[in-house]
């Protein structure tokens, strides 16, 4: 299944195909270079796109457009932590295991970190228009739902220890978040604490 494929059936059939994802063999190189970085490459691109060409409107001010300097580092800096993001998650995914009962496995693990982000890097793309970045967090709901079926199925937790095995795997994914949100904040802070904003004064 090629990446397009398996992004649309993630989203919208995500129980048949968790069920098939399970049984496939995916190395780690393979999972991150074909498709996380394709899709987060995307999403930055587009970030970067909303930040230094797009512009966010500021009303009579005109828009703001971050230096493009600043908006490449932004972009990768967002880029190199999907990357880190997902294989940390994968790390905690599979030490948590025994302590909810579930089976160890860092191939499993790594395919649940990987494919429950995919609806936060496809609503990335939405940065493009800065103003629609509010919409990562729709993504980010959605991914924590994947995360909610597929934890369970990838990992063999039992039923009864699911709760308490989901809800220490989003604590930890919403640390990561909030590490990499500040990360990335603080590059796009750089340039914006020394130069002075340019405003497209003729923006209305």
């Amino acid at each position: 299944m090629n990446l397009i494929e398996r992004a649309k059936a993630i989203c919208l059939s995500p129980v048949s195909e968790w069920t098939t994802i399970e049984g496939e063999r995916a190395e780690a190189p393979a999972l991150i270079t074909g498709y996380v970085l394709p899709l987060a490459g995307v999403a930055a691109a587009a970030q970067l796109i909303g930040l230094s060409v797009v512009g966010q409107r500021l009303g009579i001010l005109g828009t703001y457009r971050m230096p493009l300097s600043t908006g490449i580092g932004v972009a990768v800096a967002s880029l190199v932590f999907a990357a880190v993001g997902v294989v940390v998650m994968s790390v905690i995914i599979d030490a948590l295991a025994p302590t909810f009962g579930a089976a160890k496995s860092r191939h499993q693990a790594l395919k649940v970190a990987v494919y429950s982000a995919t609806p936060v890097w496809l609503a990335g793309v939405l940065q493009i228009v800065p103003a629609l970045g509010v919409v990562v967090l729709l993504g980010s709901l959605y991914a924590l739902y994947l995360l909610y079926l597929g934890l369970p199925r990838l990992m063999k937790c039992p039923a009864e220890k699911s709760a308490g095995y989901l809800a220490s795997v989003i604590a930890s994914a919403v640390v990561i978040g909030l590490v990499g949100n500040l990360m990335t904040g603080r590059i796009g802070s750089v340039d914006a604490s020394v130069i002075v904003p340019v405003a497209d004064i003729s923006t209305p």
